[in-house]
């Protein structure tokens, strides 16, 4: 079974799918944990910084980001812990999931199509290609 679950989160609706559904995987198994990773995205970061009157309050926003995914591990009663990482999303989070051996990568998808793909670019598309585990991509 799945021990170490890490759930990578943005603080979105598509993140709060993606918790229930490593919820319900963590559930089946008392010694899995969730790892919560949130990604600090290096490009709005320095934006970020400019409109913070502290670091602190810097860090309070971060964390209210996760609330909503944070409020429902704790109603779900599954052992979770979080993780704040720098960088690239897609990059940080394959890097991280691969140092530390996840057994599982859950991650939400925002359903773009093709075409936006494809400019844009997929954070889930781009885990699921190159995590060494297996990766639940939530819709």
């Amino acid at each position: 079974m799945y021990k170490k679950i890490l759930l990578a989160s943005d603080g979105s609706e598509n993140a709060v799918r993606a918790a229930k559904e490593a919820a319900k995987i963590a559930s089946c198994c008392e010694e899995a944990i969730i790892e919560v990773v949130y990604v600090v995205d290096i490009e709005r970061v320095r934006t970020d910084v400019l409109h913070a009157r502290s670091i602190e309050e810097l860090d309070l926003e971060r964390r209210k980001k996760n609330s909503k995914v944070i409020q429902y591990l704790n109603e779900a009663k599954v052992n979770y812990k979080t993780t704040i990482l720098r960088g690239d999303p897609g990059p940080e989070i394959v890097k991280y999931a691969n140092e530390q051996q996840a057994d599982l990568v859950v991650i939400g998808s925002r359903g773009l199509n093709t075409l936006q793909q494809m400019v844009l670019g997929s954070v889930s598309h781009k885990v699921m290609k190159r995590v060494n585990c297996p990766a639940l991509v939530v819709k």
